[in-house]
C-alpha cells in the first residue's frame, strides 16, 4: 500500500467513528493490569487452587510484556482502500494465561464442535455431503 500517512489516519478515525468498538486510553495501564494478574496468580498459588508448574507457566515476564495495542492494515483489494483493525495482545500480560487455558479448553471445544466445524474446502465439501444425504 503506497498513499498518504494523513489519509491513512482520517481512515482510522472514520473507522473510530463508524465503530465506537474502541476508545482511547488517556492514561497507560499496563502497570496496573499486570500487577492484577501478578496478585491474582499469588492468590491462587497461595491458596493451592493451582500447583507450581501451573503457576509458572502462567506467570507473565515483566521484562518482556507490554500493553495490548491496536494498528490497522489496508484492505487493499477493497475500493476505497478501507482499513482493518488489529489487535496486538501476543505480549500482553494476560498471553500466558490464555495460552495455558487454551491447550486445556481446546480439545474439548473441537471435541464438541467438530460437527460444525469447517477447516477448509474439502471438509466443507465432506459436511455438506453428509448434511444432503440426512
Amino acid at each position: 500500500y503506497i498513499g498518504s500517512a494523513i489519509e491513512f489516519e482520517k481512515k482510522a478515525q472514520k473507522f473510530f467513528s463508524d465503530t465506537n468498538a474502541f476508545i482511547e486510553l488517556s492514561s497507560n495501564p499496563f502497570n496496573e493490569i499486570l500487577d492484577k494478574v501478578t496478585q491474582l496468580l499469588n492468590t491462587l498459588r497461595g491458596k493451592d487452587l493451582i500447583r507450581k508448574w501451573q503457576y509458572e507457566q502462567m506467570m507473565p515476564d515483566r521484562t518482556k510484556c507490554e500493553l495490548a495495542h491496536l494498528y490497522f492494515n489496508p484492505k487493499t483489494h477493497k475500493d476505497g482502500i478501507p482499513v482493518r483493525p488489529i489487535e496486538s495482545t501476543i505480549h500482553a500480560s494476560t498471553t500466558k494465561i490464555s495460552k495455558f487455558l487454551d491447550k486445556i479448553l481446546r480439545p474439548i471445544f473441537d471435541d464438541k464442535c467438530k460437527d460444525t466445524t469447517i477447516i477448509d474446502g474439502a471438509s466443507l465439501i465432506t459436511k455438506l455431503s453428509k448434511y444432503n444425504k440426512k
